[in-house]
C-alpha cells in the first residue's frame, strides 16, 4: 500500500508539473543534489521542519533561534508526538500542497516518498558519519540527528569491583569467563544475577526477536555488509554455523540471568533492577538511559549513579562492534526550499548545531567529529565507539513485519524456559523464519 500511495503521489506531482509548465520548478527526487552542497540559504528565507520527537521541541526551537541569529533564515519547527500519525499527517499535507521543507522519516516510511526526496550525498556532513540513510540506489535521503545503540549494557562499577576489564570482552570465551567471575562474587557485589535478561514472549518479543536477534544479522559486520539480512530475505534462510554460535551465546545469557524474571519479567522490572545495581549486565539498548534518569532516577541515585557502558554481543571471537543507527531521520522534500533546507542541515552537523542538539536536546551525536557528549548514561560509550569506527548497522530493521512478534520471540522464550536446547533453538529458528517469509 505504501508503494502504491507513493506511485499515486508521484504521478500526481508529474501531472501538476506538466499543467504548470514545470520549466522553473526545483529539481525533485534522488537526483536533485546538484551543486546544493555549496549553496547557502539567503537571509530572509523561511523553511519548515516537521519533528517527530515532541520531547525535543523546545531545544529545536532554540536551535532555530540560534540559526536565525547567525544566518537570518527562519526555521519553523512543527513537532508531532503523543500518538499522532505523523506519516498520515504528512500525506494530508502533500495533498493540500502544504509540505514542509524538512520532515521526519524512519526506515519504514521512505517508501511513501519515492522520487520526492533530495539526494544529499554531496553534502559535507555525509563524510562525517556512518549513519546517513541510503536508499537501494545509494542516494542519501536521511539526515541522522541522533543515535541509538544495541549492545550488552554494563554497570562499570560492578565490573571494576569484580576485576573485569570490559575492553577485553570481544569473544564468547572472554564473556563467559567474566560471567563466571562475577557470579562467584555475586553476594559480595550485592547482585541478584549477573545478567538482566528477559525473554517473555508477549510483551518483550521486541527485545529478543528484534534487538537480540539483530546481533545474528549485523554483529561484527561492516556497516555496508548485508549478507545475513539478504539471506533471511531470500525465503527466511539462516546461516546454520553462525546461528549455532549465536545460540550458544544466548544459552549463556539463559544460564546467568535472573531466574525470577527470565521467562515472566517485564521491561520495567528489568530496567529498575539494573538501575538499582542488581545486575552487572542488562540486555537492552541505549534507550534505557532515559528510563534510568527519569522513572528510575531515585533507584539509580541510590545505587550511586554508576557509570554505564556497552560491550558487543560477541558470539564469535573478534567481534568488537556495537550496533548503532539513527532511530529516525530528517529528509528534504524535493519541491520545497531545498537550498535553504540543505544549508540548515549542513549547519546542524557543525559545532554550533551539535552543541544544541547534544547538550539541550540530549541527542547522541552520530557525527565522528563531534566533541559534545549528551547527558545520558550511555552517551560517552556510544560516542567512543562511533569515533573509533567500531559500529555495525541496523539491517535487522528490514526484517519482514511480524517476524519477531509472531515467530522468533516465542523461540527465545521457549529456549529460556528450557523447552529447547541450543541445537533445537537453531532448527526451530530455521523453521519459523522460513514459515514467516513463505507465508
Amino acid at each position: 500500500m505504501k508503494k502504491l500511495f507513493a506511485l499515486i503521489m508521484a504521478l500526481a506531482m508529474a501531472v501538476s508539473l506538466v499543467a504548470c509548465g514545470g520549466g522553473n520548478s526545483t529539481p525533485s527526487g534522488n537526483t536533485s543534489s546538484g551543486d546544493t552542497s555549496n549553496t547557502a540559504a539567503a537571509s530572509g528565507d523561511t523553511i519548515r521542519l516537521v519533528n517527530g520527537k515532541i520531547e525535543i521541541d523546545a531545544a529545536l526551537k532554540n536551535l532555530a533561534a540560534k540559526y536565525k541569529e547567525e544566518t537570518g533564515v527562519t526555521v519553523e519547527i512543527e513537532s508531532m508526538g503523543g500518538g499522532v500519525d505523523i506519516q498520515g499527517t504528512l500525506k494530508g499535507y502533500y495533498q493540500a500542497g502544504n509540505m514542509p521543507d524538512i520532515f521526519v522519516n524512519n526506515g519504514t516510511d521512505f517508501d511513501n516518498w519515492t522520487g520526492m526526496l533530495v539526494d544529499m550525498k554531496d553534502q559535507a556532513w555525509v563524510s562525517d558519519t556512518q549513519a546517513a540513510y541510503k536508499d537501494d540506489s545509494g542516494a542519501v535521503i536521511g539526515f541522522p540527528y541522533t543515535t541509538e545503540a544495541i549492545g550488552l549494557a554494563y554497570n562499570a562499577s560492578i565490573l571494576e569491583a569484580a576485576g573485569v576489564d570490559p575492553a577485553t570482552l570481544t569473544s564468547p570465551d572472554a564473556i563467559k569467563a567474566a560471567f563466571e567471575t562475577i557470579d562467584s562474587k555475586k553476594a559480595d557485589l550485592g547482585l541478584n544475577a549477573v545478567v538482566g535478561y528477559c525473554a517473555e514472549a508477549s510483551s518483550l518479543y521486541w527485545s529478543t526477536g528484534n534487538h537480540l536477534f539483530a546481533n545474528y544479522i549485523d554483529g561484527g559486520l561492516d556497516r555496508e555488509d548485508t549478507t545475513y539480512i539478504d539471506l533471511l530475505s531470500d525465503g527466511g534462510q539462516l546461516d546454520e554455523a553462525r546461528m549455532t554460535d549465536f545460540a550458544n551465546f544466548v544459552d549463556l545469557l539463559n544460564q546467568y540471568s535472573d531466574p525470577s524474571l527470565l521467562v515472566s519479567g517485564t521491561y520495567d522490572q528489568q530496567i529498575l533492577n539494573f538501575s538499582s545495581g542488581k545486575y552487572a549486565f542488562v540486555t537492552q539498548g541505549s534507550w534505557i538511559g532515559a528510563t534510568m534518569t527519569s522513572d528510575d532516577a531515585d533507584a539509580y541515585a541510590a545505587a550511586g549513579n554508576f557509570k554505564c557502558g556497552m560491550v558487543p554481543y560477541a558470539f564469535q571471537a573478534g567481534q568488537e562492534n556495537i550496533l548503532t543507527s539513527a532511530p529516525s531521520y530528517w529528509s528534504v522534500f524535493g519541491e520545497g526550499n531545498t537550498e535553504a533546507a540543505l544549508a540548515f542541515l549542513d549547519w546542524c552537523a557543525t559545532d554550533a548545531g551539535q552543541e544544541i542538539l547534544v547538550t539541550e536536546a540530549n541527542c547522541i551525536s552520530p557525527f565522528e567529529s563531534c566533541t559534545f557528549v549528551a547527558n545520558d548514561p550511555f552517551a560517552q560509550t556510544i560516542s567512543d565507539y562511533i569515533s573509533a569506527g567500531k559500529t555495525s548497522n541496523w539491517h535487522w530493521s528490514f526484517m519482514k513485519e511480524g517476524l519477531a512478534q509472531n515467530y522468533t520471540g516465542q523461540v527465545f522464550a521457549d529456549f529460556a524456559a528450557g523447552n529447547l536446547d541450543a541445537a533445537s533453538f537453531v532448527s526451530t529458528m530455521q523453521q519459523v523464519c522460513a514459515a514467516c517469509y513463505n507465508s
